[in-house]
């Protein structure tokens, strides 16, 4: 805490020079609306960031999050290339545990969430061509949105009111067979809007056993029933008939040859298929006692079959039925001579998952049913936010919510006994933040929030090797606080520094047994860091950005019982202590762009124990292209180069695999990242 302290005072008294080098700047033109109240970043005492997607992502291949979310200081990104594996995202330390999928984070698209009621999140359904803005919440967001300890990833895809054009049809290819193809329309009449995009991708990937064939449809159309209100339909659909699993290497399969699989992966064919829709309905009414009223209902249904690249009990598939209901009111009011800006709302969630678990041996053969069962999961939350303006210049806000979450499983493979059960976790939020404008162009805010996150299904699972919950495992409880500095030096840098300090009870951490992970609670954690961000407008062609991600993740107090060590004061496996992302984009304003970005991750510990190391690394990718206008059509091409400087490095880390293996030599951490990789595409636009 003394660290947290010291660095407290630095950033206050930085902020006194600050008035006499600065003009304001628009920022309070940037509106955001992760936090559920629509604020003004300047109003907002949260670690908060805004990306234009479009931007990030221009001459990008469109693969994974990271093409646009690497720019966000704080936000560590991992797992590009496997696809049967999922993305796996991490904020402040948060969602790093996940072998698979996001753990930690809230994920929602267009308003509707991309996270179950359990806490895990899938983002493989999510169309990046279709993106238009994205906002991420550094920090815990329970008092949001309930079960999560890392933060907030608010995703807004493109409509009939924001694209730009009618239509636009692009096709690119490259190296490791890689081939995408992603058509899109959209456009307004009268009252109505509508958009559609569809995409088609095809690659075989770098190493072997890593193909993927993915289709996505997104689609949306609206209506403004009259000046105040407006109602929209979502439909969305992923079809992924394959995604190879490789597996992950021990060092010495690495250094002998980076493309190879696993052998059992490529026995077994280990990968998933999965086929997901969604169906959702917004409405809206900005005037309804002259207040602002959101309601919103979804269904999903998720098919999925996955063989893990393990013999043993490896072969899985679920039918999952998603669906909720959320609704929101906000409001002006004047109380004790002071303007408050109140929010209430609830959310309910429910999941149930039809899920199967089958053993094979290593040559593939189904040799028995291991698991048969319903798990079940609902969430009902309910939230209130307040944000009061003490003066013109000084707002706090205040915010709480309550969370019942309940699992329960119904097993239906009784000749291992009747391992149904039930789990109820009653969980309180509280946040607390105040932002002063100390300058037009400058705002100081601190905030201190609390924050829970359950288990999911998934690592509820008993490693007695018997169905059922896992007895031992409890929710883990975080405590945020952070002070930060946003605003702009003269009228071309915007800057945000934020220093930040969690201390987590329990921490939920993973280990693995017989090929399988498994899930146990760490005593105490505590994450203490630093988080800068800065976009320079050089001049009118030239913008420069820079995210730095300084952070101190260890185990405060820890006896890892699997590998029978006090790892107390170990630092926490697979999170660098340094983060760097830079880039610099030339538009020169004809067409033409060329923009650079290079990405640093200091060294990280593989386990708990800390006894692999994995060094730094350094990827530096390019990008050109140029538009050209024909009366009414456009013709885009751009070209790509990743990894320009052929760097070995490995795009994902196994945290603790196969630690019943006692020489740690024999353990399968290391996923391999492409070496220089090239790509090019064509956009064609009416």
């Amino acid at each position: 805490m003394l660290f947290f302290h010291r660095l407290t005072l630095g950033l206050v008294t930085v902020q006194l020079p600050l008035a006499a080098l600065s003009e304001p700047i628009e920022l309070d033109s940037i509106r955001v609306e992760g936090t559920r109240m629509e604020r003004s970043l300047l109003n907002t005492p949260a670690a908060v960031s805004v990306v234009d997607t479009r931007k990030a992502q221009q001459g990008q291949q469109h693969l994974q999050l990271d093409e646009s979310l690497a720019r966000v200081p704080g936000l560590y990104l991992q797992n590009r290339y496997n696809f049967a594996q999922n993305q796996r995202l991490s904020i402040r330390g948060f969602g790093a545990r996940a072998p698979f999928g996001v753990r930690g984070l809230r994920i929602r698209v267009d308003g509707f969430p991309e996270t179950l009621p359990d806490g895990q999140s899938q983002v493989d359904s999510i169309d990046l061509d279709s993106l238009y803005r994205a906002t991420v919440l550094r920090g815990p967001s329970s008092v949001l949105y309930g079960n999560a300890t890392g933060g907030v990833i608010d995703l807004e895809s493109l409509s009939g009111k924001t694209i730009t054009g009618n239509g636009e049809l692009k096709l690119s290819g490259g190296e490791d067979g890689y081939r995408k193809a992603h058509l899109k329309s959209g456009g307004r009449k009268d009252n109505a809007h509508y958009y559609l995009g569809v995409t088609g991708l095809n690659y075989e990937g770098y190493r072997e056993q890593s193909a993927v064939e993915k289709y996505l449809v997104n689609s949306r159309i609206g209506w403004e029933l009259d000046n105040e209100q407006d109602i929209d339909l979502f439909l969305t659909a992923l079809d992924t008939p394959y995604g190879q699993d490789p597996s992950g290497l021990t060092r010495r399969q690495a250094h002998a040859d980076r493309t190879q699989a696993t052998t059992l992966a490529e026995q077994l064919d280990a990968g998933q298929k999965v086929d997901q829709q969604r169906l959702g309905v917004r409405y809206r009414h900005a005037a309804l006692g002259g207040g602002l009223l959101q309601t919103q209902a979804f269904i999903s249904q998720r098919d999925f079959n996955q063989q893990l690249p393990f013999p043993g009990s490896s072969l899985i598939d679920y039918q999952r039925l998603f669906y909720g209901i959320g609704v929101e009111y906000s409001h002006d009011l004047d109380l004790f001579g002071l303007r408050h800006r109140y929010l209430i709302g609830v959310d309910m969630d429910r999941q149930h998952d039809d899920r199967g678990r089958r053993s094979v041996s290593a040559n593939g053969a189904v040799t028995g049913i291991t698991a048969n069962e319903n798990q079940i999961a609902t969430s009902n939350g309910l939230f209130l936010q307040i944000d009061s303006f003490i003066t013109d210049s000084l707002t706090l806000s205040l915010g709480a919510r309550a969370d019942r979450i309940e699992f329960r499983i119904d097993d239906d493979l009784l000749s291992d006994g009747d391992n149904s059960g039930n789990q109820q976790f009653n969980e309180g939020s509280f946040s607390a933040g105040i932002a002063w404008h100390a300058h037009p162009a400058h705002t100081l805010y601190a905030s201190v929030s609390s924050a829970f996150e359950t288990p999911t299904f998934t690592e509820l699972a008993n490693p007695a090797g018997v169905g059922g919950f896992n007895p031992d495992l409890k929710p883990q409880e975080a405590l945020n606080k952070e002070i930060g500095l946003r605003g702009s030096l003269r009228t071309d840098l915007l800057y945000e520094l934020t220093l930040f300090s969690v201390d987590v009870k329990d921490e939920i951490t993973p280990y693995e047994l017989g090929g399988r992970t498994f899930y146990e609670n760490a005593a105490r954690t505590r994450r203490e860091g630093m988080e800068l961000a800065l976009e320079h407008f050089t001049h009118d062609t030239l913008t420069t950005t820079l995210a730095w991600t300084w952070a101190h993740y260890r185990f405060e107090r820890f006896v890892d019982q699997q590998q029978g060590q006090d790892v107390s004061d170990n630092h926490m496996p697979g999170l660098p202590q340094h983060i760097v992302f830079a880039e610099a984009a030339w538009r020169p304003g004809n067409g033409i762009f060329i923009i650079g970005d290079a990405r640093f991750a200091s060294a990280v510990y593989a386990e708990n124990t800390n006894e692999t190391r994995i060094g730094s690394h350094t990827v530096v990718n390019a990008r050109i292209g140029k538009r050209w206008h024909f009366n009414r059509r456009e013709l885009e091409l751009h070209a790509g180069i990743n990894n320009l400087f052929d760097r070995d490095y490995y795009s994902n880390i196994r945290i603790n695999a196969n630690s019943d293996r006692p020489d740690p030599a024999d353990r399968g951490y290391f996923e391999p990242a492409p070496g220089r990789t090239l790509y090019a595409g064509m956009t064609i636009g009416w």
